[in-house]
Protein backbone atom coordinates (compact mmCIF):
# COMPACT_ATOMS: atom_id res chain seq x y z
CA UNK A 1 0.00 0.00 0.00
CA UNK A 2 1.42 3.34 -1.03
CA UNK A 3 0.34 6.63 0.49
CA UNK A 4 -0.47 9.51 -1.82
CA UNK A 5 0.43 13.08 -1.13
CA UNK A 6 -3.28 13.81 -0.58
CA UNK A 7 -3.44 11.15 2.14
CA UNK A 8 -0.41 12.67 3.88
CA UNK A 9 -2.11 16.08 3.69
CA UNK A 10 -5.28 14.55 5.17
CA UNK A 11 -3.35 12.98 8.07
CA UNK A 12 -1.61 16.32 8.68
CA UNK A 13 -5.01 18.03 8.73
CA UNK A 14 -6.34 15.52 11.27
CA UNK A 15 -3.27 16.11 13.42
CA UNK A 16 -3.62 19.88 13.03
CA UNK A 17 -0.14 20.04 11.50
CA UNK A 18 0.91 22.77 9.12
CA UNK A 19 3.37 21.27 6.65
CA UNK A 20 5.37 23.02 3.99
CA UNK A 21 5.39 21.63 0.45
CA UNK A 22 8.87 20.22 1.07
CA UNK A 23 7.73 18.51 4.29
CA UNK A 24 4.72 16.97 2.50
CA UNK A 25 7.04 15.47 -0.11
CA UNK A 26 9.53 14.31 2.53
CA UNK A 27 6.88 12.70 4.74
CA UNK A 28 5.23 10.99 1.78
CA UNK A 29 8.55 9.34 0.90
CA UNK A 30 9.37 8.47 4.53
CA UNK A 31 5.93 7.04 5.35
CA UNK A 32 5.96 4.94 2.16
CA UNK A 33 9.38 3.61 3.16
CA UNK A 34 8.04 2.63 6.59
CA UNK A 35 4.99 0.96 5.04
CA UNK A 36 7.33 -0.92 2.69
CA UNK A 37 9.10 -2.43 5.69
CA UNK A 38 5.76 -3.56 7.13
CA UNK A 39 4.88 -5.17 3.78
CA UNK A 40 8.13 -7.16 3.96
CA UNK A 41 7.30 -8.27 7.51
CA UNK A 42 3.80 -9.34 6.53
CA UNK A 43 5.30 -11.76 3.96
CA UNK A 44 7.17 -13.70 6.66
CA UNK A 45 5.80 -17.07 7.79
CA UNK A 46 5.18 -16.71 11.52
CA UNK A 47 2.89 -19.73 11.91
CA UNK A 48 5.49 -21.60 14.03
CA UNK A 49 6.32 -18.62 16.28
CA UNK A 50 4.35 -18.38 19.53
CA UNK A 51 2.78 -15.00 20.29
CA UNK A 52 4.57 -12.88 22.88
CA UNK A 53 3.74 -9.68 24.70
CA UNK A 54 7.40 -8.56 24.94
CA UNK A 55 10.49 -9.19 22.86
CA UNK A 56 12.51 -10.08 25.95
CA UNK A 57 11.40 -11.69 29.22
CA UNK A 58 10.45 -9.10 31.82
CA UNK A 59 10.41 -10.15 35.47
CA UNK A 60 7.41 -9.27 37.58
CA UNK A 61 8.13 -5.67 38.55
CA UNK A 62 5.51 -5.22 41.27
CA UNK A 63 6.38 -5.67 44.90
CA UNK A 64 4.48 -7.97 47.22
CA UNK A 65 1.67 -6.41 49.23
CA UNK A 66 2.61 -5.98 52.86
CA UNK A 67 0.38 -5.01 55.75
CA UNK A 68 1.56 -1.75 57.29
CA UNK A 69 0.31 0.62 59.95
CA UNK A 70 -1.77 3.44 58.46
CA UNK A 71 -1.86 7.02 59.63
CA UNK A 72 -4.68 8.02 61.94
CA UNK A 73 -7.36 10.34 60.54
CA UNK A 74 -6.38 13.21 62.85
CA UNK A 75 -2.74 12.92 61.72
CA UNK A 76 -3.72 13.05 58.06
CA UNK A 77 -6.07 16.00 58.52
CA UNK A 78 -3.57 17.94 60.65
CA UNK A 79 -2.08 19.41 57.43
CA UNK A 80 -5.43 20.16 55.78
CA UNK A 81 -6.12 23.91 55.56
CA UNK A 82 -9.89 23.50 56.04
CA UNK A 83 -10.98 20.04 57.22
CA UNK A 84 -14.69 19.19 57.49
CA UNK A 85 -15.16 16.59 60.19
CA UNK A 86 -13.14 13.58 59.05
CA UNK A 87 -12.93 14.76 55.43
CA UNK A 88 -10.89 17.16 53.32
CA UNK A 89 -12.82 20.24 52.24
CA UNK A 90 -11.86 21.29 48.72
CA UNK A 91 -12.97 24.17 46.50
CA UNK A 92 -16.01 23.54 44.31
CA UNK A 93 -14.96 22.70 40.77
CA UNK A 94 -18.42 22.06 39.32
CA UNK A 95 -20.87 24.92 39.15
CA UNK A 96 -24.29 24.36 40.68
CA UNK A 97 -27.19 24.56 38.24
Amino acid sequence: MRLTREEVEHVALLGRLELTEQEKEQFTVQLNSILGHFEQLSRLDTSEIPPTSHAVPIPHSLREDEVAISLQVNEVLSNAPDPAGECFRVPRVVEAE
